[in-house]
């Protein structure tokens, strides 16, 4: 062999080598950390090697109604106790349509920030970054300073897994590979596709479950790699890729997210998917109207993994909400929200606060990609103008001044298939509003959108909030023992078109209301009280002495609706516990009966704790 032949041999066997450790570690996901730390100075919060704990007022106010119409309001404290557990799990995601456009870009963008890579474009050399993610580029105010508000990332409040940290795999119907996957869909650029082709041509999606029914028969040229067998096999077969994907990599815990067609709603009848028995029973029989979804859906519940569908399609059937509190594994849903409804929830919420009437709201779409050719189909576009339709009801409903009880604005969504735009979608809406005096104001607005870019790190974000969702309990008044959140995540609304809620619990979709629900919940978790805006101290006349108080913690973002399980709530009205509900009016969400007495637990958590959070950067 010749020196020449001798050294590219070896150059090469080299390059394989890197390449092939690089793909395992990202794979196996071998990271090192670095510590951020701050200080909580509260005799309400403690902290061990395990576990932040803080003792929470949580202060609501209840209004009751006389039968003269007068509103008596009275303020109401509660009291919880919080505990996070401080310990990262190793985390998987599997995705349900791994190969298609979401799927692929998130797992190249993720592997991509994990080299730390970066690529020639024609504005010049861009680097990997994670902007667009909630909890990896956005901050919070943990207080203020000598010089003003100090602001630290949202990730660093509590300890959240890194993004480079999560081990991807999951299922597609097409067979390709996630190299070819992301060059089919045309959203990273070349440069980058190109260094990334070594470690993605190695990831292949697993079989998956294919029901014509379902989804756009244009959809056929693409299922090439489909499981076969009865419904219940599928489930089995898919409850096995979990086991063996969470066994290979030595995961503590996966979760399963749905970013894959948008599926026509499925009929809910009793004894077909009205209860989890019923479901269970109707994925034996074969039936027919069980979606691929919902099957994820069971399998991921009966694996104990929390599932998360990212479509509009009404995969979680009260059947599957049964299942879920059953094996308390959380749920949550629906269908991404990104560009166009984010948008939406923004500007009406804006609109009815200042006292101006949306009567007409017009939304036209047109996009290029699989998912605008799933939703050129009439059934399957039916569910996105479900999810999309939906999103302005509560901030409506709250303004009986402007709008009469189950009046709302005229509301038109169209969505077209252009083929030659791909992934960039274009969102055109029109909001028409009545004014003072019975004038008319008009707002249009444009939005080029690159799809695929604005979803993936919703998916991220769904990800790392539901697991860090899954690491924190509480505790209400004097109820001895610990519970989860509500097995139906709302925390997740955020980032989600439809929020699915506990039933009979109120729908929020204003997007600011939405994010101060987690980051005041997180607050509360270190012992901080909720961001109030009230900003006092700036709007004396004259400076006084100010007394600070380090001891009771207020919360104003949680209620009902995240409890796992009913709890007999100590109340407190000014200050008094009020231990009896009369006259059959609702205090705090029970009717009649007593609670018990309010006690104060100061106990031994009176000292100041030291949160140390970890973030991870790769090796």
């Amino acid at each position: 062999m010749s020196l020449n032949v001798y050294l590219l041999f070896s150059i090469n066997l080299f390059v394989k080598f890197t390449d092939d450790v690089i793909l395992s570690s990202f794979m196996t996901s071998e990271v090192v950390s670095n510590m951020t730390t701050f200080k909580v100075q509260s005799p309400n919060v403690h902290y061990t090697a395990d576990f932040i704990e803080s003792i929470y007022t949580y202060e609501t106010t209840q209004v009751d109604c006389s039968s003269t119409g007068s509103y008596v309001a009275r303020p109401v404290e509660t009291q919880y106790t919080f505990r996070t557990e401080r310990q990262v799990p190793k985390v998987g995601c599997m995705l349900v349509g791994w190969g298609g456009n979401n799927g692929s870009t998130i797992t190249a963008a993720v592997l991509a920030n994990k080299l730390g890579l970066s690529w020639d474009t024609k504005q010049g050399v861009k680097k990997a970054n994670y902007v667009g993610s909630l909890t990896q580029s956005s901050t919070i105010c943990l207080g203020t300073g000598p010089d003003g508000d100090v602001y630290i990332p949202l990730k660093d409040i509590l300890p959240m897994v890194h993004p480079n940290d999560i081990i991807f795999d999951g299922w597609d119907i097409s067979s390709l590979n996630i190299a070819d996957a992301t060059e089919r869909a045309e959203v990273l650029d070349y440069g980058l596709q190109r260094q990334l082709r070594p470690y993605l041509e190695k990831m292949t999606p697993r079989r998956s479950i294919y029901c014509p029914d379902f989804i756009a028969a244009n959809q056929v040229d693409r299922a090439d790699n489909i499981l076969s067998g009865s419904k219940q096999e599928m489930m089995e077969q898919i409850r096995e890729d979990i086991r063996d994907f969470k066994q290979k990599n030595n995961l503590d815990k996966v979760i399963v997210l749905w970013t894959a067609n948008t599926e026509r709603f499925c009929d809910v009848s009793d004894g077909l998917n009205d209860t989890a028995e019923n479901l269970l029973k109707s994925i034996a029989k074969n039936e027919e109207e069980v979606s691929p979804s919902t099957i994820f859906a069971v399998a991921s519940i009966l694996e104990k993994c929390s599932y998360i569908n990212g479509s509009p399609q009404n995969t979680n059937v009260p059947g599957v909400v049964e299942l879920a509190k059953k094996h308390g594994t959380f749920i949550g849903g629906d269908d991404f929200k990104s560009g166009q409804t984010k948008m939406k929830s923004v500007l009406v919420d804006f609109l009815v606060s200042a006292g101006l009437k949306p009567v007409s709201i017009v939304s036209y779409n047109h996009l290029g990609n699989n998912d605008g050719k799933n939703l050129s189909a009439p059934k399957q576009f039916r569910s996105k103008e479900i999810s999309k339709s939906n999103v302005v009801d509560d901030m409506v409903e709250s303004n009986s001044i402007l709008y009469e009880k189950g009046e709302k604005p005229d509301h038109c969504v169209v969505i077209k298939y252009v083929p030659y735009v791909g992934d960039s979608k274009r969102a055109l809406d029109e909001y028409t509003s009545e004014i003072f005096m019975h004038g008319l104001n008009t707002i249009v607005l444009h939005n080029t959108c690159e799809d695929s870019l604005l979803a993936a790190p919703i998916i991220l974000d769904l990800v790392i909030l539901c697991e860090v969702c899954e690491r924190i309990k509480f505790k209400v008044g004097d109820d001895p023992e610990f519970q989860s959140f509500n097995p139906v995540l709302s925390l997740l609304s955020y980032l989600l078109k439809a929020p699915l809620v506990p039933s009979g619990t109120p729908v929020v979709n204003a997007l600011f209301k939405q994010r101060s629900c987690i980051e005041n919940i997180f607050r509360a978790c270190v012992g901080l009280k909720p961001q109030n805006h009230m900003t006092l101290e700036h709007k004396l006349s004259r400076e006084v002495d100010q007394p600070l108080q380090q001891n009771g913690i207020v919360f104003n973002h949680l209620d009902k609706r995240k409890l796992s399980r009913e709890v007999h709530q100590p109340l407190r009205q000014n200050g008094v516990a009020d231990n009896h509900l009369e006259n059959g009016m609702k205090k705090n969400g029970y009717v009649n009966g007593e609670t018990k007495d309010l006690k104060r637990m100061n106990g031994d958590l009176t000292q100041v704790g030291e949160i140390k959070i970890k973030r991870s950067r790769a090796r």
